[in-house]
């Protein structure tokens, strides 16, 4: 039945692209493969299958005010991190829509996000193995300039089916700039003002013989944005009814949540400040889904999203169960030819993050963990994570550039990661990042990179890394890359393990094309806080995307 369905969706886009003049068909295509070897040095496994593969073919036609698209999937099987329930294939998003000025309807899959995503964002991640959106019915109107209401139905995309809840929202968008019933440019120029308001609920039955489980969810939340001239600020709060799940241990106790960003921005300074307080805000479509399955709420990360490879191996998760942080970074440029800055620049940013647990009456001696109390703006006694860095990027001259960063970082690995042995540990990131422009086509580019690792604990794990990488551009779209992971700091001596990588990439146009052989180091992959664990691997990697 399914094949039938997707064989007249094809033929009705076919037949609709052939039927009208001045249409545009635009695709998207992307394979992933890996071949694997087993590693006994590194405790990577060979999958019976020996070769994985995982690609998907999007297309969106449009015309006029209509638009349609689909997006096949194929898992052959999943590669090793991504949840195996993906293996198979199918055409698990297509949709179709209609705008005009004042409405837009789409019926079938599509993405949204209310506010920060704190009640609902829907989204997909291909690299995190995330996809979540919803099989279902949205409008989007504007009855008056400067209003946008959202309305949404429908449930949610669980690998090649749907969940079990039906999920509803509504949202309203304000902007007070546009609203010309309070007259032509009412509050000027200088100041910008934007509102919003969400609601969303989730329905799924239930069975429990024990529990009165809630079978409606409801979640709302309320948002403002001002700003003036270079000053911006935004805050968000959020609600949500007791809503008892695996996730959160079957806690009645409501969830909530404030996020709270202020920043500046003039010439050559950049100034973010951000506070949030998360407290039992993990909402799913399905009370009994875990890991990042069938989620609606994203909870934004309050930590710096590092690019350099050794700063990124102990990367925090977000606690949507409870945390309370804060975030502040200044990025500031020295002018060109002052004394600092010199004849081309200097950039410094500073980034600090620090999160708590909540200070409440939920600890492991509960006797009843189904309620707790919490003070609001109180840091609990335990350390998460805290990350202080500074990075300096200075241009020499026309053909060298350089970048230093230096960072240290606590980490509580167990309350984390789930484990129990580690309690919090004290990475130090240094990087030294040099590139040289030979022409206008070629380039090399080299890293070197160390990572010292304490712990409070008498286990600090794997210690000390060190880390080099060297990438020569040829011709503008040739890339050769090669680099070294080394855990030379290892307490056991055969463990002191090289994860060597080399790598070939061609780009032209909107393709690229990567192979590459290589060790993947054991780990955790995260993306704006969402997370996905990584096994030791070893084996050829091939990497296809293009679009057209």
């Amino acid at each position: 039945m399914k094949l039938v369905m997707y064989a007249v969706l094809i033929c009705s886009v076919w037949c609709v692209v052939q039927a009208q003049t001045g249409g545009t068909l635009r695709a998207n295509f992307q394979l992933d493969a890996q071949q694997y070897s087993q590693d006994t040095i590194i405790k990577a496994e060979q999958p019976p299958e020996k070769v994985s593969s995982m690609g998907f073919l999007s297309l969106i036609y449009s015309y006029d005010k209509f638009e349609a698209g689909m997006r096949y999937e194929g898992f052959f099987n999943p590669l090793v991190g991504i949840d195996p329930k993906y293996t198979g294939s199918g055409i698990p998003f297509r949709y179709a829509m209609y705008r005009n000025d004042e409405i837009e309807a789409t019926v079938g899959n599509f993405y949204e996000q209310f506010g920060s995503g704190m009640i609902l964002r829907l989204y997909q991640d291909w690299a995190l193995g995330v996809d979540n959106s919803i099989d279902g019915l949205r409008i989007k109107a504007t009855p008056l300039n400067g209003l946008q209401l959202t309305g949404v139905v429908g449930k949610q995309r669980s690998y090649f089916s749907l969940g079990p809840g039906i999920v509803r929202g509504v949202d309203a968008d304000i902007n007070l700039n546009e609203m010309d019933i309070f007259g032509q440019g009412w509050l000027g120029d200088d100041v910008q003002v934007r509102l919003g308001a969400s609601g969303v609920s989730k329905y799924q039955p239930s069975s429990d013989p024990l529990l009165k489980i809630p079978l409606n969810v409801f979640a709302y939340s309320t948002r403002a944005r001002v700003s003036s001239g270079g000053f911006n600020v935004y805050g968000e709060w959020a609600y949500k009814i007791n809503d008892p799940s695996e996730a959160n241990s079957k806690s009645f106790n409501p969830g909530n949540g404030l996020y709270v960003s202020a920043a500046y921005s003039g010439t050559g300074l950049g100034v973010n400040l951000i506070f949030k307080r998360i407290d039992n805000m993990d909402f799913r479509s399905d009370r009994a889904a875990a890991i990042n399955s069938l989620t609606l709420s994203f909870l934004p990360a309050l930590t710096k999203q590092h690019t350099y490879r050794l700063a990124t191996m102990f990367p925090y998760a977000t606690q949507p169960n409870g945390e309370i942080g804060l975030q502040g970074e200044v990025v500031y440029t020295f002018p060109k030819n002052s004394f600092l800055g010199g004849k081309y620049g200097t950039t410094v940013t500073v980034n600090y993050a620090n999160l708590h647990n909540l200070d409440s009456t939920l600890t492991d001696t509960s006797v009843n963990r189904f309620t707790y109390d919490s003070k609001f703006f109180a840091f609990g006694k335990t350390l998460l994570f805290n990350d202080l860095n500074i990075e300096v990027s200075h241009i020499w001259s026309k053909s060298f550039k350089s970048t230093v960063m230096f960072a240290t970082q606590s980490y509580q690995r167990d309350i984390i990661e789930g484990k129990n042995e580690y309690g919090l540990i004290h990475p130090t990131i240094a990087v030294l990042e040099g590139t040289y422009t030979i022409n206008s086509t070629n380039a090399l580019r080299c890293e070197l990179q160390h990572l010292g690792v304490s712990a409070d604990s008498v286990k600090a794990d794997k210690n000390n890394w060190a880390f080099g990488l060297l990438e020569y551009t040829y011709n503008s779209n040739w890339y050769f890359t090669v680099f070294d992971e080394w855990n030379y700091g290892n307490h056991n001596e055969q463990e002191k393990i090289h994860y060597y990588s080399g790598a070939v990439a061609f780009v032209k146009n909107t393709t690229r094309v990567s192979f590459g052989y290589g060790r993947q180091r054991a780990g955790i992959l995260c993306v704006g806080g969402v997370c996905r664990v990584v096994p030791a691997a070893n084996g050829l990697t091939l990497s296809v995307t293009s679009s057209f």
